[in-house]
């Protein structure tokens, strides 16, 4: 062990030095005064050092003090020797720090016995260091791992849930993300989302409810356009038992009542039924409704949200839509941009469509060249990203090809075609009957002319099986 000697009085010091390096077999440096000795520990510390108490200029305390000041002084014992000691010294240097004292003259023995102690200690602070050192190191490395598994178990939740596939690319989309997580927590806030279709209203929903994963509360979705007028009532506050002919006796939970503390989402809310408009208006209001044919309130806690790709201004002047209920669910207007107005996210999602694709198919990813990019840039995507999600979908199951060109895409432009020259394509039909198979037969044998007798595209732009086309073949 390195030792360092303190002393003014020369035969001390060097008596001592010699019995730790000659006798005990330690490596010992000498010092005559405390300022001395403190620039040689500043230069490389010492596991421990022996000093007098009493040497002029600085004194074995305010050397005690100087060198455990020092993160390094952590790691080093201080031994003091003194002629005067008595218990106020003893006191004064346990509290200054020292490991020990001695007086003098010394007692080699107990010379001998501290030094081994002091050995020991070194060894038990050595160990203590490293495995503190181990912790933190394991600790961190634990924290690391769980913070991937938890943004694992994030993604693949965000996915179940419906919030994984909108891309937050843009400017415009990060900036809708911001304010998600906003009404992510204030949910007495209604909340109205506009928006073309295709462009993820209700991922942005479940955005809003879900936020990073921080609830387990439902999201209840109801599409008002999917619902007869005379069975809205029921879905959206349930019934009782016998309320109406062909009830359940038990009676039904209704959507609000299974949305419970979560979310509510009313997806096409133009399209509902107008004579119930003034019902959903006093639930808002009021914060409760009642099962029909019940008597028993029942408390709303559920967050609302509604959606609609429509003009709800329009159908309010149309008297389609009343004018106390926008108001009232248009707290917080919410408006996802069509696909075209944040092109900075087409490519982003494009690539994540097409990883989905393979993944889902079990094939290689397709990737995309600089013509292909260009392509999809300048392409409109109508369809928004819901057209984008199935035309990577439909390249990467049509073709085998790992590069993606822009003719991989022309059904793009077809589709454009058919949709402005609806008379395209046209049927002829007789007055007194008309042969299916036949019909079916001419059909198919136009389409398999358009595609060069490409069974696979063909049953694609059919939307049917390729065993379906081959059947269809063979009869012919």
């Amino acid at each position: 062990m390195r030792i360092l000697v303190i002393d003014d009085e020369p035969m001390v010091r060097k008596s001592i030095a010699n019995f730790l390096t000659f006798n005990l077999n330690h490596q010992v440096l000498v010092a005559d005064n405390a300022q001395e000795a403190l620039k040689i520990y500043e230069k490389e510390p010492f596991p421990l050092l022996i000093s007098d108490i009493r040497m002029p200029g600085m004194t074995g305390i305010e050397l005690i003090e100087k060198i455990k000041a020092k993160p390094e002084g952590l790691f080093t014992d201080i031994v003091l020797i003194t002629g005067h000691a008595n218990l106020e010294f003893a006191l004064q240097a346990i509290r200054a720090g020292a490991y020990d004292f001695l007086k003098k003259p010394v007692d080699v023995e107990l010379l001998a016995m501290i030094v081994e102690r002091v050995a020991e200690h070194q060894t038990l602070l050595r160990e203590n260091f490293e495995l503190n050192n181990q912790f933190d190191e394991k600790l961190n490395s634990t924290c690391a791992e769980l913070q991937n598994q938890l943004k694992t178990i994030k993604s693949a939740y965000a996915q179940l849930v419906g919030i994984g596939s909108i891309g937050m690319h843009s400017q415009p989309m990060q900036k809708l993300q911001k304010l998600t997580e906003k009404l992510h927590h204030n949910p007495d806030i209604p909340v109205l989302i506009q928006g073309e279709t295709g462009v993820g209203k209700e991922v942005i929903a479940r955005l809003i409810h879900y936020s990073d994963g921080d609830t387990d509360e439902p999201f209840i979705s109801l599409n008002c356009s999917a619902i007869s007028e005379q069975l809205f009532e029921s879905e959206l506050f349930g019934y009782e038992g016998g309320a109406f002919t062909g009830s359940d006796k038990k009676g039904k939970k209704g959507k609000l009542e299974m949305a419970g503390n979560g979310t509510l989402f009313l997806d096409e809310i133009g399209d509902m039924p107008l004579s119930l408009q003034p019902k959903l208006l006093k639930v808002l209001e009021e914060k409760e409704f009642y099962r029909v044919g019940g008597v028993k309130k029942i408390k709303l806690n559920s967050r609302i949200i509604c959606a609609t790709n429509s003009n709800l201004e329009e159908a309010i002047e149309n008297g389609k839509f009343r004018s106390d209920l926008f108001y009232r669910i248009n707290t917080t207007n919410v408006i996802v941009p069509s696909l075209r107005k944040r092109k900075d996210d087409i490519l982003p999602l494009t690539k994540m469509f097409l990883e989905q694709s393979a993944t889902e198919q079990n094939k290689k990813q397709k990737i995309l060249n600089k013509e292909t990019e260009t392509f999809l840039l300048k392409y409109h995507w109508p369809g928004n990203v819901r057209q984008l999600k199935n035309a990577m979908q439909r390249v990467s199951f049509l073709y085998e090809n790992i590069e993606l060109f822009p003719e991989h895409f022309d059904f793009l432009n077809e589709q454009e075609k058919l949709k402005n020259n609806p008379s395209t394509f046209s049927i002829s039909l007789p007055e007194d009957s008309l042969d299916f198979y036949d019909f079916q037969e001419k059909f198919v044998r136009r389409i398999l002319q358009k595609f060069d007798n490409n069974k696979t595209k063909t049953a694609a732009y059919l939307g049917i099986s390729v065993n379906k086309i081959r059947r269809i073949i063979n009869e012919m």
